[in-house]
């Protein structure tokens, strides 16, 4: 999906490039597929900010994403696209020849009026789902689960997708958007092509208030502060000093770039190459 420019009538449209809605549904979203999504504030059970820069914005309803593609073997209807407030991605509202209806998320290629189907001899089509095995080498997928039956968890967001390079034995090899290969158990189920909406993170919001709109607050650098708010703050002007040469930290005291993976972790095993594997090695 394109992104629309404006005429630089203002210094706000001058700059400014948001998505353009052409072939979304302008219809309500689907009444029984809406949740409740509460706002924190960033604020934990005590009342304490836990989490930053988080407060106000429109009010939003989180809709119902079947990432397990509960019903297998039925065909189900593209009713319409629809723009989700919760997600990068496009979703994808779905009828089965029951009546019932679902959200998916919605591949590039896949619009209103075209069929999709899950099991495990569907034809490996865009909004398809399939197990792994049943999966042609070197396809694009998303929405991939790790664990068989627990419903998808990689590669939703907008463009993302992974590539299926190879299968041994009960696991297939799949290359991540970040680089990394990893193994995935050949039952695992994973949806055909390339998540939509490719060109979000090419949004430029032109104005601050766009910002908070979407619920962020403002982000004040830790250097401009006093030493008694953060450890970056203090010296005489701009200074990455601080009174005395140190490193740049968090407020909690975190060096920037320092690894929070854990050194030893349980699905290391399940890594193939890492992501920041250096070429040719």
């Amino acid at each position: 999906m394109a992104l629309k420019t404006f005429r630089p009538y203002t210094p706000t449209n001058r700059y400014k490039e948001w998505p353009d809605r052409t072939g979304l549904s302008k219809k309500k979203p689907e009444k029984s597929l809406l949740d409740v999504k509460k706002r924190s504030g960033g604020r934990n059970n005590q009342g304490v900010i836990t989490c930053r820069h988080i407060g106000g914005g429109h009010k939003r309803k989180y809709r119902i994403i079947d990432f397990k593609r509960v019903k297998r073997d039925t065909v189900a209807t593209v009713e319409a696209i629809e723009y989700d407030p919760g997600r990068s991605a496009r979703i994808a509202l779905l009828k089965y020849e029951d009546g019932v209806k679902t959200y998916i998320l919605a591949p590039n290629g896949l619009v209103a009026g075209m069929t999709v189907t899950a099991g495990e001899k569907v034809a490996p089509e865009v909004g398809n789902a399939l197990p792994l095995r049943s999966i042609p080498l070197g396809t694009a997928v998303h929405n991939v689960e790790l664990k068989p039956g627990q419903g998808g968890r990689v590669a939703r967001s907008a463009g993302q997708s992974v590539m299926l390079n190879n299968r041994e034995g009960d696991y297939a090899l799949m290359k991540m958007p970040s680089g990394e290969i990893r193994k995935i158990h050949a039952e695992c189920y994973a949806t055909i092509g390339t998540v939509g909406n490719s060109e979000h993170m090419n949004v430029v919001s032109g104005k601050a208030g766009r910002t908070r709109w979407l619920g962020v607050r403002p982000t004040v650098r830790g250097m401009t502060m006093n030493p008694v708010d953060h450890p970056n703050g203090g010296g005489e002007g701009r200074s990455k000093s601080g009174g005395g040469r140190q490193h740049l930290l968090s407020p909690w005291g975190h060096a920037k770039g320092e690894k929070t993976r854990k050194k030893y972790h349980k699905t290391d095993r399940f890594i193939v190459q890492r992501r920041n594997a250096k070429k040719g090695k």
